[in-house]
């Protein structure tokens, strides 16, 4: 850090990680006075080594925005009015108790958005939430995302949250399916630099393949683009798995002694022919040859899928055929193949039988839908509230954590109606959006400048091995609240505890986790008093305590003492841009979680739902199909009211091939009406060839056009919402993950009668 000292203000640098994207790139921030002013990347990050992308460019105007609330609102007289902390959470513990009294705890709902695994307290204190409240009604941005490879790993391996990664500095062929990470810096593949990984690739004389019905900035520098037909993603790898089984390419080498199902794949997968697929694939059936060979002679190899394969009908199939091709190839758990990262939080388990992954263990009220995972299909938000009937209450409460599911769910008009019907709301935003106008009560978390950052989730999916840890950049401004006093506050408003020492939540977490790991036999503090090791712990509030513990117990730690070298907060402290702990290595059988012990390559649900696939080698839909896509500069629906990231090539337009447009009589930038099942919007039409024909491309995170709100920039330039076009009732079966992809829409001139 360097300062120096002007006529008024004191202008000085700062180190801070970006929370804006998975990348997680490290950034050295220009302050003047307690405004940032600038963002470049860290050159010294031990990570990111001064990559930044113009979302971390932006970091300073998104962490000054005008229109960021300052202090809490709580309704009034039907007003949302500004008010003080304490009558806010007055306001909280007033409105959610009564309500879980008397209807019951699961009467009393949980959103928790994208931005939650982008903070340390979104990483701390939203289980903690959940279990005060006591509910099953827990509904989370996964379910419109990443959900299919949750389940697909907790079947495989036994642990939702062991997502093997692409080792991208290493690999000589990378396959990557439903995936744009030029435009999205990755995603449950946590890489700095990725369009730099991706040329080093083939800098090194490596192949980079890309299946996407879009010529994406990712398609056009690949050495193979596979236009795929929309929502065929898990038809065309298992026609690829299919063809290694049958020409004798499998060779899982290292893996068989932690395979349990290996025989059981080619009976499973054999009506997958490369020319049973050509058809509903729209790729023939010699690209799939191709496909499969070239993975099987590389000298190694990894299969990347990601949300354009998972929210899709098949979309844990998808999920699950990445991994299985990665094992047939025996590019799982080696080096330049697909690893398990392991953090620096992680808790260190030896390999073996487990309690393994169930689904289903409860269902949603209405519709039956199956949890995942512990949540519910966001999906089905709408339903649980404004439909009565079925076994329990509707849903007459919520707490809105960094979510806007009005948005970023499907159908959000009925949604949008339904959160009016609540007989309370509490939303934690900065911003007054089209789901936190609803609230009763919305406590507004600092800007990320004001805040520490430590990535939980991200260093889980890192394709290396390391530790970062910044503390807030930018003191507190006067009246705000700490992100992590607000949530451990909303945890004892919850749990009928309202007007205790928020530390107590800390302190309380502290105590448990000590009382396991001494009488855990596997821990380095086995036997030890943990009243010792409670004081032994350091940090400068309750979240840093909590850190430190997880830092000394993990698998770097310093085991507090047993391991004098290792890991602590104080040791991360002395290394401002970061400890690298190595590339990734092989793991098993540590990761595995499975009742048997191995690698379950054909469970029971994944078997019980390949009849359905089947059946959509038969599928061949007509007219348009709808997907959506991703700009560097946005990140969902958060973004558009920081005008450095709008604007330009980030527009709300709809893409569609010169053919298509010719055929449908619709001009460049003309407006075009988009009809779907869920309803329709209107856009402007951008003719374009890098999409195929019969497919139509709008961006997800638009439609700032409702009233009430306070994004100013945003609803100057609403664009429109996708998800308004879609059928909220069509999902995975397996993971409860909304269908945003393949959908079939009607597109025509917006002069034209509906």
């Amino acid at each position: 850090m360097s300062r120096t000292t002007g006529t008024s203000t004191d202008s000085r640098t700062a180190l801070r990680v970006c929370p804006l994207c998975e990348a997680t790139c490290g950034l050295t921030l220009t302050i003047e006075g307690t405004r940032v002013t600038g963002a470049r990347g860290d050159r010294e990050d031990v990570f990111s080594r001064g990559f930044v992308c113009p979302k971390g460019a932006a970091f300073g105007e998104l962490d000054g925005d005008p229109d960021r609330l300052r202090v809490p609102l709580v309704r009034r007289d039907g007003v949302l009015r500004e008010a003080g902390w304490d009558e806010a959470f007055d306001a909280v513990a007033a409105g959610l108790r009564p309500v879980a009294e008397r209807y019951g705890p699961h009467s009393v709902g949980v959103v928790l958005g994208n931005p939650n695994v982008h903070t340390v307290a979104g990483g701390l204190y939203p289980p903690l939430l959940v279990g005060a409240l006591g509910t099953r009604s827990v509904f989370t941005a996964s379910t419109l995302d990443q959900m299919p490879k949750h389940v697909s790993s907790g079947l495989l391996f036994g642990d939702a949250n062991a997502i093997p990664v692409p080792d991208l500095d290493r690999t000589d062929h990378l396959l990557l399916i439903g995936a744009n990470p030029l435009e999205s810096n990755g995603s449950l593949c946590t890489a700095p630099d990725f369009p730099g990984r991706l040329r080093a690739l083939r800098a090194r004389g490596g192949t980079l393949t890309v299946v996407d019905p879009r010529r994406t900035r990712t398609a056009r520098l690949a050495d193979r683009h596979v236009a795929v037909r929309p929502g065929t993603d898990a038809l065309l790898l298992a026609a690829v798995a299919r063809t290694l089984l049958a020409e004798g390419l499998a060779d899982p080498a290292h893996l068989v002694p932690h395979l349990q199902g290996l025989d059981d794949l080619p009976s499973a997968l054999a009506e997958f022919t490369p020319e049973a697929v050509a058809g509903a694939c729209d790729v023939d059936a010699g690209t799939v040859r191709a496909l499969a060979r070239e993975l099987a002679a590389a000298p190694t190899a990894a299969v990347y899928g990601r949300i354009g394969s998972c929210t899709v009908p098949h979309g844990t199939l998808a999920s699950w055929l990445v991994d299985v091709l990665n094992v047939l190839t025996g590019n799982l758990d080696r080096p330049g193949g697909a690893l398990f990262p392991l953090a620096a939080t992680a808790v260190p388990r030896p390999g073996g039988p487990g309690r393994g992954f169930d689904l289903g263990r409860w269902h949603s009220r209405v519709s039956r839908h199956p949890e995942a995972k512990g949540e519910l299909p966001t999906a089905a938000l709408a339903e649980e509230i404004d439909t009565a009937g079925g076994e329990g209450a509707p849903v007459r409460a919520l707490v809105c954590v960094a979510a806007n599911p009005v948005l970023s769910a499907p159908d959000g008009l009925r949604l949008d109606k339904a959160l009016g019907s609540l007989d309370f709301m509490v939303c934690v935003d900065p911003y007054l959006n089209e789901t936190s106008r609803h609230a009763d009560v919305v406590l507004p978390p600092p800007p990320p400048a004001q805040s520490p950052h430590f990535d939980f989730a991200f260093n889980t999916l890192a394709v290396r091995n390391q530790v970062r840890y910044t503390r807030a950049a930018v003191p507190l401004e006067p009246g705000r609240r700490a992100e992590t006093e607000i949530l451990a506050r909303l945890v004892l408003a919850a749990g009928g505890r309202h007007g205790a020492d928020p530390g107590a939540v800390d302190t309380a977490v502290v105590e448990r986790t000590l009382r396991k790991a001494v009488g855990d036999p596997h821990s380095p503090v086995h036997g030890r008093d943990p009243r010792d090791l409670a004081a032994a712990l350091t940090g400068a509030d309750g979240p840093e305590r909590r850190l430190d513990l997880m830092l000394r117990l993990g698998p770097y730690g310093d085991g507090f003492g047993a391991r004098p070298d290792g890991l602590t907060l104080e040791r991360l402290l002395a290394a401002p841009h970061g400890i690298d702990l190595g590339p990734l290595r092989p793991r098993l059988p540590q990761p595995l979680r499975t009742r048997s012990g191995r690698i379950e390559l054909l469970p029971g649900p994944i078997a019980a739902d390949l009849p359905r696939l089947r059946a959509a080698l038969r599928e061949r839909p007509a007219g348009l199909v709808l997907v959506g896509r991703r700009h560097l500069r946005s990140n969902n629906s958060w973004m558009h009211n920081v005008p450095a990231l709008t604007g330009g090539s980030n527009r709300c337009t709809l893409h569609l091939h010169p053919d298509d447009a010719a055929r449908l009589g619709v001009a460049d930038g003309a407006p075009v009406r988009i009809k779907g099942a869920g309803g329709e919007v209107t856009a402007p039409a951008e003719v374009t060839d890098t999409v195929r024909r019969g497919v139509v491309s709008l961006p997800h995170g638009w439609g700032h056009d409702r009233p009430g709100t306070r994004t100013r920039h945003a609803a100057a330039d609403p664009g429109a919402n996708v998800n308004q076009l879609l059928d909220g009732r069509l999902l995975d079966p397996l993971s409860g993950t909304a269908v945003l992809n393949g959908v079939p829409v009607t597109v025509t001139p917006a002069g034209t009668p509906s």
